[in-house]
């Protein structure tokens, strides 16, 4: 019998004490604090943690932007790891299984799960705890809340339906970025803007989110590729990616820049930061016919966005906000992996640095620096 099956009998079943990092207060440090993880409850299973990537939408809980959060509370909303135990009813899945985490398992239930889209779920699990929406993690006695899936934990308790399995050629840590900012950013070229091969591609922002939309444009065959932002090394990223061009937005206005590259603009654009001027500078860089993507996640207090109407109607242009890429995460998430098996999406290029548990808050501060493609907590 192998260690794992060994600590899985051990483990399973009962509630384990673990060291997690914690946000307490926004604008805080993370404080690593001993704290008892329960069992999976029915339709859920535990996972035992091998990474997490340093998600900026973790970022916005910690420096506030994204308002009205409970605290304290476990971050992470992207992961991988392997099953440890599984609840009542769960069919399918067993411990061992390798699995990669989505943070939008849905309902199950709803239209919009039936139709493959547990992203915009009618009636998702309550936000805060598992799918009861009480939380799974406690301290002396208090309980402490989940950002979604809670990845940062060494172990965590998700809803079975999250936990998508994946081979064992995939190394878990790479997988990892599949949970999200892949499946986001590639879904987003992919599903909701559906870029042939040969047509144009914008992508503004150029974080983990941007740099999977990169990607993806190189998967669909897509010319030229073009990366905006305001970082320069971002827009390195982008080149290394794939990017045929690159816009510096802070050296003057990318549409005029993105048009010098692109006449007539682009066929298709990616907007891949929560920003309400980056949506405006994005639709107003489409050509004729062209297609605006909105994947990032705005700030609670983001003012409305101003688009001119007659761009909207004469040149038959489209605004189309996708959550986690349109994506149906039981056929993506195998879809994205075996495309980095064969060789056509490299995930690992993605990874700019890895991370100890202990070191979550300096993961945090190059992130905000914009040091990063993306980076990895590694447990």
């Amino acid at each position: 019998m192998s260690v794992s099956a060994i600590e899985t009998q051990q483990t399973a079943g009962r509630p384990l004490e673990i060291d997690v990092p914690v946000l307490v207060a926004v604008n805080q440090p993370l404080e690593l604090q001993r704290l008892v993880v329960d069992p999976p409850q029915a339709g859920e299973v535990r996972v035992k943690m091998t990474a997490s990537g340093v998600c900026h939408s973790c970022l916005h809980a910690v420096d506030g932007t994204h308002e009205g959060l409970p605290m304290p509370l476990v971050l992470g909303d992207e992961g991988a790891g392997v099953i440890e135990s599984v609840g009542g009813g769960v069919t399918g899945l067993e411990p061992g299984d390798r699995v990669v985490i989505s943070w939008a398992p849905g309902c199950g239930r709803c239209a919009s799960c039936e139709r493959g889209r547990p992203g915009v779920c009618l009636d998702p699990p309550p936000f805060g705890g598992g799918i009861d929406g009480t939380p799974r993690f406690h301290r002396d006695g208090e309980p402490v809340y989940h950002y979604g899936p809670a990845t940062y934990a060494p172990y965590t308790v998700i809803p079975a339906r999250g936990a998508i399995k994946v081979p064992d050629a995939i190394e878990l840590d790479v997988a990892a970025l599949v949970g999200c900012a892949i499946t986001t950013g590639c879904g987003g070229v992919l599903n909701a803007a559906r870029v042939r091969a040969g047509e144009s591609v914008a992508v503004f922002g150029c974080g983990g989110i941007g740099l999977s939309a990169v990607l993806g444009a190189v998967v669909a065959g897509a010319t030229p590729i073009v990366g905006v932002d305001v970082r320069a090394a971002k827009l390195d990223y982008a080149r290394e990616l794939g990017a045929t061009d690159v816009v510096d937005a802070s050296a003057g206005d990318p549409v005029e820049q993105i048009k010098a590259a692109v006449p007539g603009g682009v066929d298709h654009a990616i907007v891949a930061v929560g920003d309400a001027s980056a949506v405006e500078q994005a639709f107003t860089s489409l050509a004729v016919g062209g297609t605006c993507v909105l994947l990032g996640n705005p700030p609670t207090r983001t003012p409305a966005v101003q688009l001119p109407p007659h761009q909207l109607l004469v040149g038959e242009r489209t605004l189309v906000g996708s959550v986690y890429g349109s994506s149906n995460p039981p056929v993506d998430f195998p879809r994205f992996v075996g495309l980095h098996l064969a060789g056509k999406l490299p995930l690992d290029r993605l990874v700019t640095r890895r991370y100890a548990l202990d070191e979550a808050d300096q993961a945090f501060r190059d992130l905000a620096a914009g040091e990063l493609a993306r980076g990895l907590i590694v447990f």
